[in-house]
């Protein structure tokens, strides 16, 4: 059917009307006339894929990008920048009004520029004497090869060949793997996970790439298993605050330094001056509760043992660990209760996409004065905001960050008042 896209979705698709319901259609953009074939159902309307543009919408420009379309790492790189900017600002504040809420000061948004992520996973599979690196399609298994990435730090992107290489001859033909690779603040740190069964000279190999790749530390996990090291020439290591953190191989960090710090300079400046005490739930391996415990005594939470260990190993590095108690704790399954919480000042939150429904819950129960809640989807956020809010707590302020430039993700740090 022919359709005229009328806006886009939360995930950056098109939005066209079919029959009175919504239908989705990638890689389109408001104004666009399209012909474009059904595919299935989503969210109580259709999917569709476009088949032939037929008129372009005013917003529509030449993506920067030769592997943008095919490739599922973007989703945006044909939308005007000015007309992306104010679409993905007003994210935050549509999610918002859809749960009934809006921030009682809502901030402009803060952008990081393509070329700042220092945190990728790609993915690998050896085809006959080739190999393909790269992204998925998206929804799609098929996998996208790329010779470079705009989104990511020079140091990863000059990674790409080599990797490729090293792949090739290591993998047998249909074999697979999956590489996390972080530039660090002392090198590039890659785990790779595959179930290739390594030799000793493909531990050789692996070595020898290591050097030739001037890489800090390079780990191996056969399927899932627990990282293993092969080569660590020195620690890779990120610094929260003023406090050096060795991460875990693959481990979750924020996706760019730009990123982090705008994050960690709006939830310090929700804290309180009188604030004593903090507790820091989905803590990861320490990006906020480094820089709290610079002035207050902090408790952080987090269910990825790694994450924790490195985190404590950090605090006691950095003063016996006086000023830090962490727990590993599954905030899904047993989230921390109000009488936990109670006497202290400030709550940090930072969970993963599918947001922090049990714990929001506990904490709309809570006394604790000030709660700051970081959050990569707005869906989810505003979900667990109208949570708060029920319990009795005010949404004072919201920002929007976007350090996830041409895709549909977007960050935010929002600060709650009982």
């Amino acid at each position: 059917m022919e359709v005229v896209v009328e806006s886009l979705g939360a995930k950056g698709d098109g939005l066209a009307d079919c029959d009175g319901r919504p239908l989705f259609v990638p890689m389109t953009l408001p104004g666009d006339r399209v012909l474009v074939r059904i595919t299935g159902e989503r969210s109580g309307g259709y999917k569709g894929e476009a088949v032939e543009l037929q008129a372009e919408g005013p917003a529509r420009v030449e993506p920067p990008c030769p592997h943008f379309g095919p490739c599922g790492g973007c989703a945006l790189q044909h939308f005007d920048d000015a007309a992306y900017a104010a679409w993905k600002a007003d994210l935050l504040p549509q999610a918002l009004a859809r749960r009934g809420l809006e921030a009682e000061r809502l901030n402009p948004m803060e952008r990081v520029p393509p070329g700042r992520r220092r945190r990728v996973v790609l993915s690998a599979q050896r085809q006959g004497q080739t190999l393909l690196l790269g992204y998925h399609e998206r929804e799609s298994h098929r996998l996208v090869d790329i010779g470079d990435c705009l989104l990511l730090t020079p140091g990863l992107t000059a990674l790409i060949g080599p990797l490729r290489e090293l792949l090739v001859a290591l993998l047998e033909p249909r074999e697979e793997a999956r590489i996390t690779a972080l530039d660090s603040e002392t090198g590039l740190d890659l785990l790779i996970d595959s179930r290739h069964r390594l030799g000793l000279e493909d531990r050789q190999r692996l070595a020898d790439f290591a050097v030739s790749a001037d890489l800090a530390r390079l780990s191996w996990s056969g399927g899932g298993e627990d990282p293993e090291p092969v080569a660590l020439r020195r620690d890779p290591v990120l610094t929260f605050g003023s406090t050096v953190v060795v991460p875990p191989p693959g481990g979750f960090v924020q996706p760019s330094t730009e990123g982090q710090r705008a994050l960690v300079e709006r939830v310090l400046a929700a804290v309180p001056e009188t604030a004593e005490t903090a507790a820091d739930l989905f803590a990861g391996c320490g990006t906020f509760t480094f820089p709290l415990a610079e002035r207050l005594q902090v408790y952080a939470a987090e269910g990825v043992e790694p994450a924790v260990a490195a985190l404590s190993a950090a605090a006691r590095r950095r003063d016996g660990g006086r000023r830090i108690t962490a727990e590993v704790r599954d905030l899904a399954r047993f989230p921390v209760q109000a009488d936990e919480l109670s006497g202290g000042d400030v709550v940090v939150f930072d969970p993963p996409r599918t947001g922090a429904r049990e714990q929001a819950r506990a904490l709309a129960e809570s006394e604790v004065p000030v709660i700051v809640a970081v959050s990569c989807n707005p869906t989810t956020f505003a979900r667990d905001a109208r949570t708060l809010v029920d319990g009795g707590y005010r949404l004072t302020e919201a920002t929007p960050i976007d350090q996830f430039p041409w895709s549909g993700h977007l960050e935010l740090v929002a600060v709650f008042a009982r």
